[in-house]
């Protein structure tokens, strides 16, 4: 009777690793790219007012985090730095990279300008009233919780996905944080033409 209960036992566990690897992308992958994205209005690290409308025409990567993030925020700016760097001037005109916090609270406009100068001059730090950065989480089907941590400085859990839309604002792809610099630009390249 061990061997056949093991045996379950083994397959209950493939299956439910199987599934925590293709949940995320089932979270995310919509039908025609509809669902993700949308319109917002948010103030920039420079201070202006900017909305969606100011990007159409140029291809956005969208990450959400915020300027306190120790780990997955850092990184993958890192990589979205690298992989500006390796496209040309005239693709990187075509190209906003957005950075837009889940913290309105402390990433005010000197703390996200602070924040971007770190990874590069391309990446645009947007931040918001919590009002409008909720209706733009939402809108990106980005999960956010502030979480206190006693008497210290408090975190935020947060999704971890870079979005990639096209030049009408519209969803194409997302990638996870292990993504590549190369693999952005191949991305981006092919929704340029290039």
């Amino acid at each position: 009777m061990k061997p056949p209960f093991l045996r379950l036992i083994l397959i209950a566990g493939l299956l439910a690793t199987a599934a925590l690897a293709i949940l995320p992308r089932l979270m995310v992958a919509t039908n025609d790219g509809t669902q993700i994205g949308g319109a917002f209005t948010l103030v920039d690290h420079t201070g202006r007012q900017v909305s969606e409308a100011d990007y159409r025409g140029k291809i956005m990567l969208v990450f959400f985090g915020y300027s306190f993030c120790p780990d997955v925020c850092p990184t993958t700016l890192a990589t979205v730095a690298q992989a500006v760097e390796s496209l040309t001037p005239s693709e990187q005109n075509q190209l906003a990279p957005l950075f837009i916090t889940v913290d309105p609270e402390r990433d005010t406009v000197p703390k996200m300008a602070d924040y971007v100068a770190n990874f590069s001059p391309a990446i645009i730090g947007l931040t918001g009233s919590p009002e409008q950065i909720k209706a733009v989480s939402q809108a990106y089907r980005v999960y956010a919780r502030k979480v206190e941590e006693g008497n210290g400085p408090y975190s935020v859990d947060h999704s971890a996905i870079l979005y990639l839309m096209d030049g009408k604002g519209r969803y194409v792809t997302h990638f996870d944080p292990s993504v590549t610099s190369d693999r952005l630009v191949a991305a981006i390249r092919k929704q340029l033409g290039s």
